[in-house]
């Protein structure tokens, strides 16, 4: 029984066939390597941000203000309206909708406790 995969991937400039055993090895450590070297990179990230909170230079982005966005809201709640077109309506990103959402959320969650 062959329980190799169908595929393999052959790259003639950095000399790797993954059909090989070597291929395989090499692959897996690339992968690997590359895995701990966006590990370090993160964490080098959170800590400047930490040392930056701390000096109080790292405050986050500016709150947004939208006035009409309860409406558009609640009109997304009842299904009148999508995610997308609400976002374009307000003329914002829909990961910033998404954020407004989770906090506007929030904000009425902890209000009626």
């Amino acid at each position: 029984m062959d329980l190799s995969p169908d595929y393999s991937l052959v790259s003639n400039k950095e000399n790797i066939d993954t059909s090989t055993p070597t291929g395989k090895l090499m692959l897996t450590m690339i992968g690997a390597i590359n895995e701990f070297e966006r590990y370090n990179l993160l964490e080098r990230q959170r800590e400047g941000i930490a040392i930056a909170k701390r000096n109080g230079k790292y405050t986050g982005g500016k709150r947004k203000n939208i006035p009409n966005f309860e409406n558009g809201y609640q009109r997304y709640l009842r299904r009148e309206i999508s995610k997308v077109a609400l976002a374009k309506e307000l003329r914002i990103s829909r990961p910033t909708l998404d954020k407004l959402i989770k906090e506007y959320k929030e904000e009425h969650t902890n209000a009626n406790k």
